[in-house]
């Protein structure tokens, strides 16, 4: 099954919106007014030259501290490479400008695993003069050392740990470090378990992997020790209780399909029996005829 990107990214930085714009723009972060939070619909745009449609991830309704007016915060995440993307936010921009009539401020998370220098301007200028220039604000998380974030007592940084730059062989401290982070944080469930399915979703440890995991955490001489335990042990239940579940639901559906299908069976030989040609029964019961002698044959 394909990655929802941009639902986790958006959960994601819809529960910590504040906690997003605390650890990546500090500066912005000061200037907000987090009183006055207002999540808006998605907003829907066609692109008819393309014949696309983009659905902007996340808008948010605030207030700068010191005045009145709103401004609205739009945070796209971008899951991969597209050389277009700065002429796309510009078209968002201005489409979200004509609508709602305020400041807006955009930010573009790139979550992608290429390396690249990729740019956060749209521009158009002639010989004569510029006509636009739009700037969008830019994450590049790949460009962001893990390590460089371990000790930031902040679930963004925890999450998108595994969105940052790190290498195999890193993997079982990486997710180590992630659950310390995670001790640390004292989230309610919830919260803690939004974190977890998100990094869960990008680093996956081998069964090897994670029986080196449990080894490190056990010899830790931290008191953080006991609580990162029960943290794996805990998530490997919930793991094998869905697994199980799971396979539950799909046994149930195999067999009303398979119910389904000697019913059907039954039924054809009966109309057969009866002396209904092969193309009555396949117009009554509305399956082509070339099923119908399939069934009658077996």
């Amino acid at each position: 099954m394909a990655i929802d990107h941009d639902r986790l990214f958006k959960e994601l930085i819809q529960t910590f919106f504040e906690e997003f714009l605390l650890l990546f723009f500090p500066d912005m972060h000061e200037h907000i007014d987090f009183r006055h939070l207002s999540f808006l619909s998605e907003e829907l745009f066609t692109d008819v030259t393309a014949g696309e449609k983009y659905r902007v991830d996340l808008l948010v309704e605030t207030k700068l501290k010191g005045e009145n007016g709103l401004i609205i915060v739009h945070v796209e995440n971008q899951s991969y490479v597209q050389p277009s993307f700065p002429e796309r936010m510009f078209i968002y921009f201005s489409r979200l400008f004509e609508k709602y009539r305020t400041r807006i401020v955009p930010i573009a998370v790139f979550s992608y695993e290429a390396l690249r220098e990729e740019p956060s301007v749209f521009s158009i200028a002639f010989p004569f003069g510029d006509v636009l220039q739009f700037r969008f604000f830019p994450v590049e998380l790949r460009k962001k050392h893990w390590r460089d974030y371990i000790r930031h007592d902040n679930p963004i940084a925890a999450a998108l740990l595994g969105k940052m730059g790190y290498t195999e062989s890193e993997k079982v401290e990486l997710k180590k470090e992630f659950l310390r982070m995670l001790v640390r944080l004292e989230l309610d469930k919830a919260r803690q378990r939004l974190l977890l399915g998100f990094f869960e979703t990008y680093v996956k440890l081998s069964e090897e992997e994670e029986q080196q995991l449990q080894r490190e955490v056990k010899a830790m001489e931290t008191k953080e020790r006991e609580k990162v335990l029960e943290l794996i042990i805990s998530y490997e239940q919930k793991g094998r209780k869905e697994g199980l579940e799971e396979g539950i639901k799909r046994g149930i559906q195999q067999g009303i399909q398979q119910g389904m299908k000697q019913g059907m069976k039954q039924l054809i030989r009966n109309m057969a029996r009866k002396g209904m040609t092969v193309e009555d029964i396949a117009r009554l019961v509305d399956l082509p005829e070339e099923d119908v002698r399939g069934l009658l044959e077996k």
